[in-house]
């Protein structure tokens, strides 16, 4: 079973996690927040951790319909974005928002997950579009 919307970058992990945000911004998804596990699990276990950031992004006024079908769909929310350091490259990793509608099982979800897997794959397809900026290596 794919869950999952996957992307392959070849630029800095910094500037990846700042494309990523804008790309989600540019179709209304904003962040509401932002785990830097390479950090937590550092100052927390002393575990070493490639860059590896989740990002919890929303789209308020999808989210809002949502609730307002289901409020215990608040569990699925929000979407979250994987951006993780592999190698030389960094993989962007979205939850498939279609998951909403599968999980709970409820017709009138179906509407709203397929507009924000339209606007998931948006915001993927800008950053696979979008210029490296950089050509300094990860770090």
């Amino acid at each position: 079973m794919i869950f999952e919307e996957t992307v392959v970058l070849t630029r800095p992990f910094d500037e990846a996690l700042d494309a990523v945000k804008a790309a989600f911004a540019s179709v209304g998804f904003g962040t509401l927040t932002e785990i830097d596990m390479q950090k937590t699990l550092k100052s927390k276990i002393d575990k070493d951790l490639e860059g590896y950031t989740i990002i919890g992004a929303c789209n308020p006024k999808l989210a809002a319909r949502a609730l307002d079908v289901d409020r215990q769909i608040g569990v699925l929310l929000p979407c979250n974005v994987v951006v993780r350091q592999v190698g030389e490259n960094v993989v962007v990793e979205v939850m498939d928002p279609g998951l909403m509608a599968s999980i709970t099982g409820n017709d009138d979800v179906v509407p709203i997950a397929a507009e924000a897997r339209q606007l998931v794959n948006t915001a993927l397809e800008t950053l696979m579009a979008t210029p490296v900026l950089s050509t300094e290596a990860p770090g």
